[in-house]
């Protein structure tokens, strides 16, 4: 019998559950460390929070192909969310503005930052928001939480059962 951490619904829950843990870190951080949000930040805690919501409904699919379909939206999200990371700190984190990035009009076209500020709202430039934690860039601790949930997705679409 299979442990229940090893079957498709639990990577599942699992990868849900780490990327809700991300998301609540990011707000520690803004509003007990007052470490600001940039747009990059903003955007990435949107993805964490979609693959999330494409991890709990495929935990609850009853049907393979529709957790291989969802798995796959995973992997891409995840895909997405890892070319934020590593744009943000290529790229963003050395420009005193982020204004107009495609970070920032995803989040205005989504009207993130009115619908819950306490989450979305960009309070920093992306130089501003450029920090370390134990010696690594913020944005690269998503970046490797991002890998891993990509790798957690390709071993789900491997799958046979």
């Amino acid at each position: 019998m299979a442990r229940s951490g090893s079957t498709p619904r639990g990577w599942l829950l699992a990868m849900a559950v780490a990327c809700i843990a991300a998301v609540i870190v990011a707000l520690v951080s803004q509003h007990v460390f007052d470490m600001q949000p940039c747009p990059w930040c903003a955007l990435q805690r949107l993805i964490f929070l979609v693959v999330a919501l494409l991890c709990v409904v495929g935990a609850v699919a009853g049907a393979r192909a529709a957790r291989k379909t969802l798995a796959a939206g995973v992997l891409l999200f995840s895909a997405l969310g890892a070319a934020a990371a590593v744009y943000q700190h290529v790229v963003a984190a050395k420009s005193t503005s982020c204004n107009l990035t495609l970070a920032d009009k995803i989040l205005n076209a989504m009207h993130a930052g009115v619908a819950a500020p306490w989450l979305f709202e960009v309070r920093a430039s992306c130089a501003d928001a450029a920090v370390s934690i134990l010696g690594v860039p913020y944005e690269y601790w998503s970046l490797g939480l991002f890998v891993l949930l990509a790798i957690a997705a390709m071993r789900l679409l491997a799958q046979r059962g």
